[in-house]
């Protein structure tokens, strides 16, 4: 290969490649299509997959025949309006719950690692070292994956001499690529010591029984305890994780997949108050949609919030049992402003708009302007103590709506006996 022909294949990422050979072998071999292509073609094409495969699938086929055309010098049919107006129609007449993998829980990544912990050590006394060594690999890969919230790919793809290791202080992560660098510059991610569930001192460990000193981090390791010199195939690491998942007890292992992960990791990070900004660059989210599909949003019809809009009357004791609890009902007024991070931004309408319907209806709120900017609700609280809770709660959950649209809130309450919440 020569060396234009090597940067030139260098510029589009291998999964990528893999996936665009994919799409055009579907639409030339098993649709019988040929390229190039017209826009007909392509929208008969879109119609008769419909009932077969997802949306996401269809565009991402449709990206494989535009990134063609677009190098062979050739009109993009994809762009035609018949085509856009087909798959709007497939939309339309095909909407489907978007499949996701199942996250894989703090508790459960627990779970895990405790039996691989024991799977090293019977493996150690029955001086079977080929599966010490796979149990050493798949722990450091299961730590290090979730804590870093890493892609499968970007996970088999980490060098041995692109990590940096400081023992008790933690350990840089230096990766050429990812989907998220666009320019190709390379990304360096810092990955913390814990006081368990260590990431840092289980890669350690991998590296230090594998004698690795350079080359790729997580190889195949053979029935003779010989490591590979190459990288675990990208294919095997979903079979890897289910089996891990499997052995460990947990149940219905085939919802879980290489980015349950990273939708775990996410998912926890967002149930202990990370703020969506750092989350997204944390884990190298350029677009805060695309983290949004990753967290699992609290329930917007949580029991203290239904609770709260129930106006049941205060039942009369029964002689001989004690009083119930007092409630505490109050009027309290609400000033909300919501701005776009950017003078461009056009997520105000939307956060306030999610703001009324999860946050504000459980307690009967009402506009007071026209404007949306002062509102007047009812809570109804057990006490004093619960009353600061939920209108915290309110706050909490009113910020994490403006943050997730790229908007900056104002919000302040004022109850009828003057207290005052912000």
């Amino acid at each position: 290969m020569s060396d234009l022909a090597r940067y030139l294949e260098a510029a589009t990422r291998q999964n990528t490649q893999r996936s665009y050979a994919s799409a055009l072998r579907h639409f030339e071999v098993e649709w019988g299509g040929h390229l190039p292509a017209t826009p007909d073609s392509v929208a008969r094409y879109l119609a008769e997959q419909a009932p077969l495969a997802a949306i996401n699938t269809l565009k991402q086929r449709l990206a494989a025949l535009a990134h063609w055309h677009h190098e062979h010098g050739f009109v993009d049919p994809t762009r035609a309006p018949v085509v856009r107006k087909v798959l709007k129609g497939i939309q339309t007449l095909h909407a489907r719950v978007e499949k996701q993998v199942t996250p894989l829980q703090l508790t459960q990544l627990t779970q895990v690692v405790g039996w691989l912990d024991e799977a090293v050590v019977a493996a150690q006394v029955r001086s079977d070292r080929a599966a010490e060594l796979r149990y050493l690999r798949d722990k450091a890969l299961l730590l290090l994956g979730f804590w870093r919230g890493f892609r499968g790919d970007e996970l088999i793809r980490l060098q041995v001499e692109h990590l940096r290791i400081v023992a008790g202080e933690g350990m840089t992560c230096f990766l050429p690529r990812s989907k998220g660098d666009r320019q190709s510059a390379g990304n360096t991610y810092k990955v913390p010591a814990l006081s368990r569930l260590c990431p840092v001192t289980a890669t350690w460990e991998w590296i230090e029984a594998a004698a690795l000193t350079s080359g790729p981090l997580f190889r195949g390791v053979d029935r003779w305890a010989h490591v590979s010199d190459e990288p675990l195939h990208p294919n095997s690491l979903i079979r890897l994780l289910r089996r891990l998942l499997g052995a460990a007890g947990l149940p219905a292992v085939a919802g879980y997949g290489s980015h349950s992960l990273r939708r775990g990791f996410a998912g926890w990070a967002n149930d202990n108050g990370w703020d969506i900004k750092a989350l997204m660059e944390y884990v190298g989210w350029r677009d805060v949609h695309s983290a949004m599909r990753y967290i699992q949003g609290s329930d917007p019809f949580s029991r203290h919030r239904v609770e709260a809009s129930l106006q049941a009357p205060i039942p009369t004791p029964l002689s001989g049992l004690p009083p119930a609890a007092p409630v505490v009902t109050m009027s309290v007024t609400l000033r909300l402003v919501v701005n776009p991070f950017t003078p461009k931004g056009r997520g105000a309408a939307k956060a306030r708009a999610r703001i009324e319907a999860i946050c504000l209806e459980p307690f009967q709120a009402h506009r007071l302007d026209a404007e949306g900017t002062e509102y007047r609700l009812t809570v109804v609280a057990s006490d004093t103590g619960d009353m600061d809770e939920l209108v915290a709660t309110l706050l909490d959950d009113m910020h994490r709506i403006a943050d997730n649209h790229q908007c900056f809130l104002e919000a302040s309450l004022r109850g009828e006996d003057g207290r005052h919440w912000n």
